[in-house]
């Protein structure tokens, strides 16, 4: 076997190699599976409507929440050990933005919506 004198070797310059986390197939079934599961029961509280319009829609909002865990995990591999933990870093940073960024567009609508001039009768606009 030769060795080419001007071919690179990633280690001898300090490159690492990036390791891509692979899921087993067992991994995405379990996934596909609770996937669809979180999925019917929302539905199933939306068609059916067991409890109250408050209720179930807080219901949806936690089997949200749960499917979202159970992508980042079976899909898209995300662990805190992952990448030397920038990967769940950069995760937190856009929950906290995001969090934000509702909660800012909620209380600004609401603070219009209670600053409105109330319009009774529409008969009376110009």
């Amino acid at each position: 076997m030769s060795h080419d004198p001007h071919a690179h070797d990633a280690h001898a310059h300090g490159h690492h190699e990036v390791e891509v986390p692979h899921g087993s197939m067992r991994d995405y079934v379990i996934g596909f599976v609770l996937s669809v599961i979180l999925t019917a029961i929302p539905f199933y509280l939306v068609m059916a409507r067991p409890f109250s319009d408050g209720a179930t829609a807080a219901a949806i909002m936690a089997f949200a929440v749960v499917q979202i865990v159970v992508h980042m995990i079976y899909f898209l591999h995300l662990k805190p050990s992952a990448e030397g933990g920038w990967t769940m870093t950069a995760l937190l940073f856009t929950i906290i933005v995001v969090v934000i960024m509702l909660s800012g567009s909620l209380w600004v609508m609401y603070h219009l919506n209670a600053n409105m001039m109330p319009l009774h009768d529409p008969s009376q606009l110009p």
